[in-house]
């Protein structure tokens, strides 16, 4: 039954939050544990059993029988173990409900068999998972309404305190970005902000279809996208499905959606129809870093699951169909103190405003600097199919300014000082009935990965299955080495009462050494990938091209710098990243194998045999003269099984002689170099063939009953 109560009755009731903990717990634990949160100490255990006490109270209430330490481990999923609110049965036999303050705290999952990089043996299994009280727990209820788990966010380490999850270096991100940023404000006298977040807010974007057709395609069901399939009629050519008028099925689920995620206490606030067919949006308001990485897993999740109760499935992978958009995740990146000031709003004079203006060069500096770094965060398998392809961010990071801000950068390069700021026009529309209405100062740029958008920076590069921590890692880390380069540099020249002319050539100094990395132009275009290689930017258009860039000298120097990652923990992850590349190609390279030799030749040599037979009868029945058109679609179809045979015997051995490359970066490679053209040689042959042979005969549903028919 529909939820028809209002958004601010429903929103936040499975959340142990604020609110809730301020009604439950006395005021002294309250005010001991918001300290704590604020503070970022460890939690007294004393505090943490009067907290444990009053969330399972709260959790019964709620209707849960379990608790769950609930982490991100490097497998691109999250993970949950379940445990009762029990105790040992009593003597009368009956049992109590129990949860302590260290099993809120701590647990202990098994660790070895996770993916670690070879930081922990297959018999080294103890890990702990450590309770993120920045993140509140919450309560998912079971099918009905029944039963109930209380999620517990955790960070997840292994027994030496490696990082074995999305979180851990997420939260020591955070913490690094804060002191900088402090150190940054108290040179321009602020005294009254006490910690700068990282604020995020990351669009989701998914593809639908239906389930019953989604599952008599083995490859959408291995791998999350489509290895063959001709191009339907229609495409996205008209741009009719974005924003266009949201279908009723869909609208259903929507709704469901978004009942669901505010419970949950996420924001969801935006939905629409996304530029290809049957794509959608969904976008949240802002959060701070860590609670929105947290968030995200929860929308990815809740689309899987409430499509499933609409028979449907929720397709997140970054190109499931080949010849329309691919599906990303835009990371939306601000910095914001306690007290409400945002650090990347430049205010109605950006030529006047310093501070700004040195975060912003700051922020130059360090994508120019770290360009290949960041665009390994924004790495995975998918993303290959993605970037660059003509609908996305290119390969190449490029940060966007806009006109305005252009304008003042250009005029401290040439002459040291800005003295103005273009000025946004009004808007007249030509109509008298319209109103007229003030413009932005500058226009938006969907083609550059890292756009200023007005009061924050959007990273579009994100994959759509992607967690958001690893950008934000990244982002974080870098924007913390150039904020600490500038305080060092400034904390010096205040010692000579020189600060405000220090800020000043600094800022010139940041914006002239990086301004290669500003491009306001059409990212898409081929004159764009040229004049990148004479600016000497990086265009690492795979994913295994990208790892390396986790352990250069420079990445362990700024990761260990600020107590992001350890060397250890950087080469385990490129490790883990090899693994995963090659494992996903193998998957796909063998679904293809799977599909062409158990679907696709059968169902074509069924069709060449019937039209062979009916050939023979029409001969027989009427001479030559009227078989030619049946001859020559004969031979068409022959000649295209023949090359899709010696394509699936090509893509057959390269994939089994993948064995004898040596796991890690040289197997990666290997399938990136050999298998995945041999993949798409594959292709060719077997998308003609579904054009050619008869839809009833074709064993599985074409890109237009997928794309068209939700």
């Amino acid at each position: 039954m529909q939820d028809t109560r209002c958004i601010s009755e429903i929103f936040g009731e499975l959340v142990f939050n604020d609110m809730v903990m301020q009604e439950r717990l006395p005021k002294k634990i309250y005010k001991e544990l918001k300290k704590t949160i604020a503070e970022g100490k460890e939690l007294d255990l004393a505090v943490a059993d009067v907290v444990a006490h009053e969330m399972k109270e709260w959790a019964l209430e709620q209707g849960a029988t379990h608790y769950s330490h609930w982490f991100q481990p490097l497998t691109g999923a999250t993970a949950e173990k379940h445990d009762a609110f029990l105790s040992a049965p009593q003597p009368s036999g009956k049992v109590l409900m129990e949860f302590s303050g260290k099993e809120l705290v701590k647990g202990e999952p098994d660790a070895s068999s996770f993916p670690s990089g070879g930081l922990r043996a297959t018999f080294e299994a103890r890990g702990y998972t450590a309770w993120d009280c920045t993140s509140p727990a919450f309560v998912k209820k079971g099918k009905n309404g029944f039963g109930g788990i209380l999620y517990i966010p955790t960070a997840f380490c292994s027994y030496k305190g490696e990082a074995l999850d999305q979180k851990t270096p997420l939260l020591r991100s955070m913490e690094a970005i804060n002191e900088q940023a402090l150190r940054l404000l108290r040179l321009f006298g602020n005294e009254t902000s006490h910690r700068v977040t990282p604020s995020v807010g990351a669009e989701q974007e998914y593809f639908l279809v239906d389930r019953e057709k989604y599952l008599k395609r083995k490859d959408l069901v291995f791998t999350g996208r489509t290895l063959f399939g001709a191009m339907p009629p229609k495409g996205q050519e008209l741009d009719d499905h974005y924003f266009g008028v949201i279908r009723d099925r869909i609208a259903a689920f929507m709704r469901d959606v978004n009942t669901e995620l505010w419970k949950l206490g996420v924001s969801a606030k935006t939905q629409h129809n996304e530029a290809a067919p049957a794509q959608h949006e969904l976008a949240p308001i802002y959060a701070e870093c860590n609670l929105a990485a947290d968030h995200n897993q929860l929308v990815m999740e809740t689309l899987k699951v409430v499509a499933y109760r609409h028979g449907l499935q929720c397709v997140l992978h970054e190109k499931p169909f080949a010849g329309v958009n691919g599906s990303g995740k835009h990371n939306n990146w601000s910095l914001v103190t306690d007290d409400g000031i945002n650090l990347l709003d430049p205010g109605k004079t950006p030529h006047e405003n310093i501070q700004f203006l040195l975060v912003l060069t700051c922020i130059l500096r360090a994508v120019d600097k770290h360009a290949a770094l960041l665009r390994e965060s924004a790495a995975d398998v998918g993303n290959d199919h993605r970037l660059g392809a003509a609908e996305a961010p290119p390969a190449i990071i490029s940060v966007y300014l806009g006109e305005q801000l252009q304008d003042v950068l250009s005029q401290l390069i040439s002459t040291g000082e800005a003295t103005h700021s273009i000025k946004g026009g009004h808007l007249h529309t030509g109509v008298r009935t319209l109103p007229d209405f003030a413009m932005d100062a500058t226009d938006r740029n969907r083609t550059s990965p890292f756009a200023f958008t007005g009061n924050k920076f959007e990273f579009r590069m994100v994959g759509s299955r992607d967690s958001v921590a690893p950008a934000n890692v990244v982002l974080n880390t870098i924007v913390a080495e150039s904020f600490a380069d500038a305080c060092e540099r400034l904390e010096r020249a205040k010692e000579t009462d020189k600060l405000e002319m220090a800020i000043h050539d600094l800022i010139k100094e940041y914006a002239s050494a990086h301004q290669r990395i500003v491009f306001n132009g059409n990212g898409y275009s081929e004159e764009w990938v040229a004049e990148a290689v004479r600016r000497g930017l990086p265009n690492l258009d795979c994913m295994v091209d990208t790892i390396p860039s986790l352990t250069t000298e420079d990445s362990v120097g700024l990761f260990e710098r600020f107590g992001v990652f350890t060397r250890a923990e950087l080469q385990s992850r490129a490790e883990i990243q090899y693994e995963t590349y090659t494992k996903a190609m193998n998957i796909e390279a063998r679904a293809m194998i799977d599909i062409a030799s158990k679907q696709i030749i059968p169902a074509v040599v069924q069709y060449t045999t019937a039209l062979a037979s009916s050939i023979n009868q029409i001969k027989s029945a009427c001479g030559e003269a009227n078989i030619s058109v049946q001859i020559e679609l004969l031979k068409e179809c022959s000649n295209a099984l023949a090359a899709t045979k010696a394509a699936l015997k090509e893509l057959t051995v390269l994939t089994d002689n993948a064995r004898n490359y040596p796991e890690g970066q040289e197997r990666a490679v290997y399938f990136r170099r050999k298998v995945v053209p041999a993949m798409e040689e594959l292709r060719v042959p077997v998308d003609k063939l579904e054009m050619l042979v008869a839809k009833e005969m074709w064993p599985m549903p074409s890109y237009g009953d997928l794309l068209f028919e939700v």
